[in-house]
């Protein structure tokens, strides 16, 4: 534990990589997700069987075999090189937590009653318009639980990156244990912790935006 309390900036910076991380992820795994979402539910077929074989292949690939790709056989593909291993981290969790996003919203999209997007195609609304100003929103606010499961999900699969020289919470934990192999159980006590408070954290503001959209129902 002296050594943790004497180096604890290194821990507080790791879980700062470790928030950023999570965070960048986050959006840019909503953003497609709610991409591949739309597609699912479109009219267009070829967009639809694409967005469902992208949806099939990830959600059955393990994050290490995406993350492998992403440091290892991108590069040799001419892709990433020279990236910063937070960006190709970033890219490896985005990618593989966006097919979870896009479920999570589907599940939210049927639950919203169709007579509200025929009644949208009725006044003239395009396709896009329908799901932008009708669907989604409602499509959201049913999906905050499971929106909040996959984010929290996303933010323990991080630690994955750590394989691959990005000092994270976990890279970092693995760091201080091999300092101190005697205290092994102290350390993964520690940043158990951090990653719990993290979770929390996430807990914490899916629940608040579940009561705050329910209450302006």
């Amino acid at each position: 534990m002296e050594d943790v309390l004497s180096n604890f900036d290194l821990v507080l910076r790791a879980f700062w990589l470790t928030v950023q991380l999570a965070a960048l992820s986050g959006v840019v795994a909503l953003v497609l997700g709610t991409l591949l979402a739309a597609m699912r539910v479109g009219p267009v077929a070829i967009l639809r069987g694409a967005a469902s074989t992208y949806v099939t292949l990830v959600r059955n690939t393990p994050l290490l075999i995406v993350c492998v790709f992403v440091f290892v056989a991108a590069p040799n593909l001419g892709l990433f090189i020279g990236t910063p291993f937070l960006i190709k981290g970033v890219v490896a969790v985005s990618l593989y937590t966006a097919p979870f996003v896009a479920e999570s919203l589907r599940s939210g999209v049927n639950a919203v009653h169709l007579g509200q997007a025929e009644a949208a195609r009725a006044i003239g609304m395009t396709f896009g318009q329908n799901m932008r100003y009708v669907v989604l929103p409602q499509a959201f606010r049913a999906s905050v639980p499971p929106l909040t499961s996959t984010f929290i999900a996303m933010t323990k699969n991080t630690s994955v990156v750590a394989v691959f020289g990005l000092m994270e919470a976990t890279a970092r934990m693995r760091w201080f244990v091999n300092r101190n192999a005697d205290e092994t159980m102290y350390m993964f006590l520690v940043f158990a912790f951090g990653y719990i408070v993290l979770v929390e954290l996430i807990s914490l503001a899916g629940f608040g935006l579940e009561r705050r959209w329910r209450a302006a129902r």
